[in-house]
């Protein structure tokens, strides 16, 4: 029972075992869906999925499988109408077939169809129209033990629209970061630290475990010089324009790097869509509240990490022409793209943040700088596996 959907999940990298899947078709097979993809919807995630951060993933596979399935809650507007209009009672002359036999779903479902095209008017009662009350396998309200129920709440919510809809994309783990997630991504980067000279007075975790273990269990405390941060970070971010949309991101990032204690030195400097005579010294890029790069340049060893944090995307104009300055008044005699390339030959690590979706890189609004900053720069998606990825880029020696 829908084994292509089984390994339609497994391709896209949810981990669904035989023993969930059968324990889906045993909860199916107990009528727990009944008879609305909808139904089927809420208890295959319910079974098949761990955590919520897997729901994004689940949700795309479903649209994708089942686009195209016409459903109960894809009935034409008018049906939505009569079935929300006042409920009647039961009328004496309606037929019970429930004894007759279990219809499978479908046969149901193409009974459904059939309904849909002959009827023109709202029923009440009755064993054979979509309708309120009756008996009929079809409608809302009737008193069919079996069958399509229809109507009542989430009408006009499909199964394949409730997952088109993508409402959990903000819990996946490649997603966009919050401030702790950044903070801990650069805790990496305490690896770069060194130990200094002095007594051995910071507790060192795992050699006591260690001397422990060795001691037959008899606690065995041990100490290690202090580390001291030596990372010397230089974070460039592109402000204003087509980053607006980005702009809360770029403020959790600034935060949790202002927080942090990881840094021997922080420099925080902005531009607007490309580099050129001067970086800024806040978000709003005002003329005059600047320094020079090439003060930068000069005054900041090559030993400062770079990270850059911007959508690369511009005219490209504006990393390939003299005056391709995009601020009126600011004319730069240097190409955009040589700016890029002195802090490729000036720092020994650098990376570029980009909070545009990967998959969208090759063909959204400026897919060719994106894809031209990428080649002076290893680019990464600004998500947590993106930035997992780009922080240990930094780290290879």
């Amino acid at each position: 029972m829908f084994l292509e959907f089984f390994y339609l999940l497994r391709a896209k990298g949810l981990e669904v075992s035989i023993n969930e899947w059968m324990t889906l078709v045993e909860a199916l097979d107990k009528g727990l869906a009944g008879a609305s993809l909808t139904g089927f919807y809420h208890l295959c995630r319910s079974i098949l999925i761990k955590t919520e951060s897997e729901y994004d993933k689940f949700d795309a596979v479903f649209a994708e499988y089942f686009c195209g399935i016409v459903t109960p809650e894809d009935l034409p507007e008018e049906f939505w109408k009569w079935l929300s209009e006042e409920d009647r009672v039961r009328d004496i002359d309606d037929k019970d077939d429930t004894g007759m036999f279990y219809r499978e779903l479908e046969e149901l479902m193409k009974m459904f169809r059939e309904r849909i095209e002959e009827q023109k008017e709202r029923h009440d009662g009755g064993s054979y129209w979509i309708g309120t009350g009756g008996t009929s396998v079809m409608g809302r309200g009737g008193y069919h033990k079996q069958g399509i129920r229809v109507g009542g709440e989430g009408r006009h919510k499909s199964a394949v629209q409730i997952a088109g809809e993508r409402k959990f994309k903000d819990f996946r783990e490649d997603t966009i970061l919050d401030i702790r997630q950044f903070q801990m991504a650069f805790r990496k980067l305490r690896q770069y630290s060194s130990r200094v000279d002095g007594p051995e007075t910071e507790l060192d975790i795992e050699k006591t475990i260690d001397e422990t273990c060795d001691n037959a269990g008899v606690l065995k405390i041990c100490y290690d010089k202090p580390r001291k941060n030596t990372v010397k970070l230089l974070l460039l971010i592109d402000s204003d324009g087509s980053m607006l949309p980005y702009s809360r991101l770029c403020n959790r990032l600034f935060q949790a790097v202002s927080k942090s204690s990881h840094f021997k030195d922080l420099k925080v400097y902005y531009f607007h869509n490309c580099i050129y005579d001067h970086l800024y010294t806040n978000p709003y890029c005002k003329r005059g509240e600047w320094v020079e790069t090439n003060w930068v340049l000069g005054n900041l060893d090559s030993e400062y990490k770079v990270i850059f944090v911007g959508d690369a995307a511009m005219a490209p104009s504006e990393l390939y022409r003299q005056g391709g300055n995009a601020i009126i008044g600011l004319f730069n005699k240097e190409l955009g793209i040589e700016w890029f390339r002195k802090f490729q030959k000036r720092y020994k690590k650098q990376i570029w943040l980009n909070p545009i979706e990967k998959e969208a890189w090759e063909w959204t609004y400026g897919s060719r700088t994106i894809h031209d900053i990428g080649e002076v720069f290893p680019m990464f998606e600004l998500t947590l596996d993106g930035l997992e990825a780009a922080i240990k880029k930094l780290l290879v020696k």
